[in-house]
C-alpha cells in the first residue's frame, strides 16, 4: 500500500512537472510568434498592399497562437489525469473544451487565409503557376 502511495505521488510530480514545460513552451509560443510577427512587419514595411499585408501578419501570428493551443489543451489534459475533486475536473474539462473549440476556428480561419494567400500569390506570378 505504501508503494502505491509513493507511485501515485511520483506521478502527480511528473504530472505538474509536464504541465509546467507545456505551460512554459505555450508561453514561448506567444512570445516568439509576437517577435516574428513585429519582424516580419518591419520586413513587410507597406511595401505591398495594406490588406494583404495585414493578413500576412495575421497569418504568421495566428499560426504561432495555434500552437500555444496545442500546448496548452496538452498541458490541461495532463492536469485532469491527478485532479483531487469532481469540481476542479469539471472546471479543467471546461477549459479544455473552451481551447479546444478556439484552436478549431482559429484553425479553420487560418486555413482560409492561407488560401487567399496562396491565390494572390498565384495571381500575381502567373508564370510561376506553371512550375
Amino acid at each position: 500500500m505504501e508503494s502505491l502511495h509513493f507511485l501515485e505521488h511520483t506521478l502527480a510530480q511528473i504530472v505538474t512537472l509536464s504541465k509546467f514545460c507545456l505551460e512554459m513552451a505555450s508561453v514561448l509560443c506567444v512570445i516568439l510568434g509576437f517577435a516574428q510577427t513585429l519582424r516580419l512587419a518591419w520586413r513587410l514595411n507597406l511595401r505591398t498592399n495594406r490588406f494583404q499585408s495585414f493578413n500576412t501578419l495575421r497569418l504568421c501570428f495566428g499560426t504561432w497562437l495555434a500552437l500555444a493551443l496545442e500546448f496548452q489543451l496538452g498541458a490541461d489534459i495532463l492536469a485532469t489525469t491527478v485532479a483531487p475533486s469532481l469540481e476542479s475536473l469539471g472546471q479543467l474539462a471546461l477549459i479544455a473544451v473552451i481551447r479546444t473549440f478556439l484552436n478549431y476556428f482559429l484553425s479553420k480561419e487560418l486555413e482560409a487565409e492561407l488560401k487567399l494567400e496562396k491565390e494572390r500569390t498565384s495571381l500575381s506570378n502567373p508564370e510561376g503557376a506553371g512550375l
